[in-house]
């Protein structure tokens, strides 16, 4: 069933994403599974190798035993991404940029190859948001977001919403798994994520202005090893996401000099930011992604996750400056 909050959601969030039509959920995972149980048993899949690991464990620990196949590749390259391609492969799904290395992505071409193999082509837009990438004009058919960071953008809610770009027989087994398996938002989480739609434009402008400043000031400190922006020229990405994004956005990781120790010592002694592993919201947060990801990471132990608030940039960048000391 439905009620008039989530209706007014979908449909706000089809127009926001371009799409035709929506279906809102509990969480970001719950309108992931619904993508894979979309799918049969038998059927294949293709995703990033550093995919969100919410994503690769439903993928490896829930569908796989289910019998959905899935091959994890480099979407950086889109040679490995073609070859991967089987006869049985119905979907690849792509994260841009992705969680926590801030790979990039070329959608279009990702969907050119999904589409020459008759698969469709999903997108997690959750980090860039519809106001900084449109997958719908670059080729994808599903767009994925955990309403629960930028779209909420006040860290008080939890869901999750899938777009389509037609209403076909695909998202007709999303709306069927959406209604049968009941992981649907309540009227007030629809309303909360509503209530943040607004204010989106001007907030990711922030997030992402002021991600940059700090992504350039870690860049040139001596006790940082890497950082990981599509803003800096010197990201793998940056053409990519030059010409896909209007913005970088509000992520950002960066790898301490001294391993993890050292990498704990510094979200330790920050005091600006929040130790806590949500994102998208007024408040910036730091995490040790690696602890969070569990014995299984790919992630660098000496790694840090920053999302980037509402807080002046200036005030950002003297809080990690004390820390790195």
């Amino acid at each position: 069933t439905n009620n008039p909050n989530r209706e007014a959601l979908e449909q706000c969030l089809s127009a926001l994403e371009g799409g035709a039509v929506a279906a809102a959920f509990s969480s970001g995972s719950a309108a992931t599974m619904s993508v894979f149980q979309a799918l049969a048993p038998g059927d294949h899949v293709i995703a990033p190798n550093d995919v969100y690991h919410g994503t690769a464990r439903l993928l490896r620990e829930t569908f796989a035993p289910w019998g959905l196949q899935a091959s994890f590749v480099d979407m950086t390259d889109p040679l490995q991404v073609k070859q991967a391609v089987r006869a049985n492969t119905k979907l690849i799904w792509v994260e841009t940029p992705s969680n926590p290395l801030l790979t990039i992505t070329d959608i279009a071409r990702v969907s050119e190859i999904a589409h020459e193999a008759g698969a469709l082509c999903a997108c997690d837009n959750t980090w860039a948001t519809p106001i900084l990438q449109r997958p719908f004009a670059l080729g994808a058919d599903v767009v994925m977001h955990a309403t629960t960071k930028y779209l909420g953008g006040h860290s008080d809610v939890l869901g999750g919403a899938l777009i389509a770009r037609s209403d076909g027989e695909f998202f007709q087994r999303i709306r069927k798994i959406q209604v049968n398996g009941g992981a649907v938002p309540s009227p007030f989480e629809c309303w909360l994520v509503l209530r943040g739609i607004p204010t989106l434009p001007a907030r990711m402008r922030v997030h992402s202005e002021s991600a940059l400043r700090v992504a350039a000031f870690l860049a040139g400190h001596p006790g940082v090893e890497a950082v990981h922006s599509p803003g800096l020229n010197e990201h793998p990405g940056y053409a990519i996401a030059a010409r896909q994004m209007t913005l970088p956005g509000g992520m950002l990781s960066f790898q301490v000099k001294g391993g993890r120790d050292r990498a704990f010592e510094v979200a330790a002694k920050v005091r600006l930011f929040t130790r806590a592993t949500s994102l998208g919201g007024a408040e910036s947060l730091i995490e040790h992604r690696a602890s969070m990801e569990g014995p299984d990471t790919r992630t660098p132990d000496n790694l840090l996750r920053l999302s980037i608030g509402l807080e002046h940039a200036d005030d950002l960048i003297e809080d990690l400056a004390q820390a790195l000391t």
